[in-house]
């Protein structure tokens, strides 16, 4: 029985040894489990630059899309400044309300054809600019007659504020003895305006009555007549 007894203790203290063991061993494993995650770890941490690369790569982007937007925005400036620049340049057109119209006769003794010179003073409150042509009609007893146009290209006109210039409007004298066409005024359409000025015609008095194939009234550009200051 004795034997038996410390034949069990024996047992019991392999299988106490036995279990320490496995114990140690599962807790070595444990122990082991988080450095085997820690070294999983390191690669994660690793892939860091490589999102970081490429965070500055985005941002190479976004820099160049900016230099590009910027370079847009000073072109677009450049040229709405420009343009801008270009328009505070120019001089305002001419409006009828801003220029004192008159008209001189202006013939010369021994000339063929009679000129009268229309003055435009600009009396406005500044510089402006005419472009080539006036509209010019005369009023005569047999109904209006336009003046055509002579073909001379100066292109515009500055006209300053309180200076003034002139253009001519050339017509055949009426040498025929006959009475002719009775002129009663001379109506004055400034250069892309629709008011027009009506004036005393300061001419001869009358145009020779023609079939249509003598001299017509004509309009030089604006400048034709001399300029004044």
């Amino acid at each position: 029985m004795r034997l038996h007894k410390l034949t069990f203790a024996a047992l019991a203290v392999a299988a106490g040894l036995t279990l320490t063991a496995c114990q140690n061993g599962e807790d070595g494993a444990a122990q082991g489990g988080p450095s085997s995650a820690s070294t999983a770890s390191t690669p994660s941490s690793a892939s860091t630059p490589s999102s970081s690369g490429g965070g500055s790569s985005s941002g190479s982007s976004d820099q160049g899309g900016g230099k590009d937007s910027a370079g847009t925005g000073s072109n677009g400036k450049g040229t709405a400044a420009g343009t801008g620049s270009t328009e505070n340049g120019k001089a305002g057109k001419c409006r009828t309300d801003d220029l004192e119209i008159t008209a001189i006769d202006s013939t010369i003794g021994g000339d063929t054809d009679g000129t009268v010179a229309v003055q435009l003073k600009n009396h406005g409150s500044r510089d402006c600019t005419l472009s080539e042509y006036a509209g010019v009609d005369l009023k005569t007893n047999a109904g209006s007659l336009s003046a055509q146009r002579t073909g001379e290209h100066p292109g515009p006109a500055v006209l300053k504020k309180g200076a003034t210039i002139s253009f001519g409007v050339n017509y055949p004298l009426n040498t025929s003895g006959g009475s002719g066409v009775r002129i009663t005024g001379l109506v004055v359409t400034p250069p892309d305006e629709t008011k027009s000025v009506t004036l005393v015609w300061p001419g001869a008095a009358t145009l020779p009555v023609t079939d249509g194939t003598g001299s017509p009234v004509k309009v030089g550009p604006i400048g034709s007549a001399g300029q004044g200051g």
